[in-house]
């Protein structure tokens, strides 16, 4: 095994990367003519097929993280990381029976508009602002990942990489709107999933003996495993992961604006059913698949040991198989899939920032009574800003110590979730709670956030704090808004408030 392999630059791979993404170009510039309002700008119109907004979910959702940090986390640990997802499934089936139809039966636009009429104006602009803090933050991550296999190519500084692809990302997206997000999104979907596999028969078909090596080598090493099944909330238990899982996809379901904003632009309740089904069919496969992925590229440099991995950090891995170890054009396939990953979740997070932005803020509150033209041209300063803002956090990300990216977004997500799940959660399945109860509830959520974080962070003295992982900080949170809003309601002696389709029990059985 040569231990030099040559990661120079080759002109079939650049050919297959530079096809792709003039492709992508193509298609803003082709849904720009389109974007004359906001109504199409936002969701499309409200005219899309169910199968092409689970496709589309499914881009938005997998990412680069699915491509390069899946296996990262697989290559680095072990398989616990995968029960995250375990409840997707479950969630799944509220999302069908309940979720969908609340968002649909109301016309929203933005998940957030649903927190403005069910509980008042503070919840609504606390969850618009978490979103975008968190949508920052994500797309910020799938930038970095995004950098990696092109810096290797290129050889380029990685801060400029970041800071091209941005641009990139940016302008098709400004341009295109919803329309280019969702159709980019599909395929996109559809290069991730081909490269993906590519990728695995790669890994597989230069081991002695195929898959059974895997099997052999990472059952010897314990890769397999789903962690331990102890109850310890200061460990990365199997049960700590799960139970952020269900948190997670609640949030997701049922008030995310990447999720709600696909519901509104399908073109019926059938159709945003047929969605969420086939997004909920497909997602736990592909991402079991991408960390056996890992585990294989673990066996292959177990069986092939390589000084030059040493110096990698575990997200980097992978790029560095495709570019010294894959044949040429087949290696760029790969990192298009790659790229289309992060461009899927990036053009993503930029347009929900700058729905939820106008939807939520400007069109409200800051600029009342504005012609339609004025909130379009808005969205999309505002999307020009968030790519500013994404890029700054890319290259922080580029510069930190870290296990994996896996494992980064799922400390974001607990630490900087806040309670928007529970919102939600108590929002759809309670009459009682008012908006001065959530309100104050939100308030003392905030303030034991805060407490937890600072107590991970070993800032508070050791006799004031509570040790817990990081992974249970969100949670936590959420379950401390739900009792102390429910008590509040009852200790106020709220009365059963109206809510005409708001609430699951005064939800229209038809539409």
């Amino acid at each position: 095994m040569d231990l030099n392999d040559s990661m120079e630059i080759r002109s079939l791979d650049v050919i297959v990367i530079v096809a792709y993404l003039a492709a992508m170009v193509g298609m803003a510039f082709y849904f720009a003519r389109r974007n004359t309002n906001t109504e199409e700008y936002f969701v499309g119109g409200r005219s899309f097929p169910g199968w092409v907004i689970g496709l589309s979910l499914l881009g938005t959702i997998v990412s680069s993280q699915t491509f390069l940090a899946l296996p990262a986390a697989a290559y680095t640990l072990d398989w616990r990381q995968l029960a995250v997802n375990f409840p997707l499934p479950i969630v799944a089936i509220l999302a069908i029976l309940v979720f969908l139809p609340l968002f649909r039966q109301t016309r929203l636009t933005s998940a957030f508009e649903y927190l403005g009429r069910r509980y008042s104006t503070f919840p609504r602009i606390y969850g618009t602002i978490s979103f975008i803090i968190m949508q920052l933050i994500r797309a910020a991550q799938v930038l970095f990942l995004m950098s990696l296999p092109i810096q290797f190519v290129t050889g380029l500084p990685v801060e400029l990489v970041i800071v091209l692809s941005a641009i990139f990302v940016g302008v098709y997206t400004i341009a295109g709107g919803i329309d280019v997000v969702i159709w980019t999104d599909v395929i996109q979907t559809l290069v991730l999933v081909f490269g993906g596999l590519v990728c695995l028969l790669c890994i597989v078909f230069m081991l002695p003996h195929g898959v059974s090596d895997v099997f052999e080598v990472a059952s010897m090493e314990n890769k397999f495993s789903l962690g331990s099944f102890d109850w310890d909330i200061t460990r990365r238990t199997f049960w700590t992961v799960l139970i952020l899982g269900v948190v997670n996809w609640l949030a997701i379901y049922g008030g995310d604006q990447n999720v709600v904003q696909r519901y509104a632009s399908a073109k019926s309740l059938k159709e945003a059913r047929k969605a969420v089904i086939l997004f909920s069919a497909l997602a736990l496969p592909i991402w079991t698949f991408f960390f056996f992925v890992g585990t294989s590229l673990f066996t292959y440099y177990s069986i092939y040991p390589n000084p030059a991995i040493a110096g990698l950090e575990a997200d980097g891995v992978l790029p560095y198989f495709i570019l010294s170890r894959v044949p040429s054009g087949v290696a760029g396939l790969l990192i298009a899939a790659v790229i289309a990953a992060a461009m899927s979740t990036m053009d993503s997070s930029i347009n929900a920032i700058a729905t939820v932005s106008v939807v939520d803020i400007l069109r409200p509150y800051l600029a009342k009574g504005r012609s339609d033209a004025y909130y379009l041209r808005a969205a999309k300063i505002i999307a020009g800003l968030a790519t500013c803002l994404i890029v700054v956090g890319a290259t922080v990300f580029a510069n930190m110590d870290k296990e994996s990216m896996t494992d980064v977004s799922l400390i974001v997500t607990s630490v900087f979730g806040g309670c928007l799940m529970s919102l939600f959660m108590v929002g759809f399945f309670t009459r009682r709670v008012d908006g001065k109860s959530a309100s104050i509830a939100l308030i003392a959520a905030i303030v034991w956030n805060v407490y937890l974080v600072l107590c991970l962070l070993s800032i508070l003295p050791s006799c004031t704090t509570v040790e817990v992982h990081s992974y249970w900080i969100g949670p936590l949170v959420n379950l401390g808004f739900i009792v102390l809003a429910y008590v509040l309601s009852l200790l106020r002696r709220t009365k059963a408030l109206e809510l005409d389709r708001l609430t699951v029990w005064t939800m229209r059985k038809s539409l």
